[in-house]
């Protein structure tokens, strides 16, 4: 398992990605982590959603409810033109984080 602590500042690109792709709902994007990772990550329900919390008060993403399924209308997020950008810069940003990480650990494994 990884420590969430590590990939804690590193959440609102993650999910902005996944709702880049398409739009989806919480426990959707829960899945998604899992799966994606085999597992190894999940994050948790309340991290989710302050996570939704904060992008939301940014305006990067917008809640909309779809239809009626198994209980009810599910809540589903879509990335708006200001979050593509963010995420842009967040990837910016993770780029040049891995580079200097990189530098300190490549020739250890």
């Amino acid at each position: 398992m990884v420590r969430s602590d590590i990939i804690r500042g590193h959440l609102d690109s993650i999910i902005l990605r996944l709702i880049l792709e398409k739009d989806r709902y919480g426990y959707e994007i829960s899945q998604e982590i899992s799966n994606r990772t085999n597992n190894s990550f999940q994050i948790k329900e309340a991290t989710l959603y302050a996570v939704f919390q904060r992008l939301e008060k940014k305006e990067v993403i917008e809640a909309y409810y779809g239809d009626v399924s198994h209980g009810g209308k599910r809540k589903y997020y879509r990335i708006t033109s200001l979050g593509k950008a963010y995420l842009s810069e967040l990837v910016k940003e993770w780029a040049e984080v891995k580079e200097i990480i990189d530098l300190f650990m490549e020739g250890l494994e």
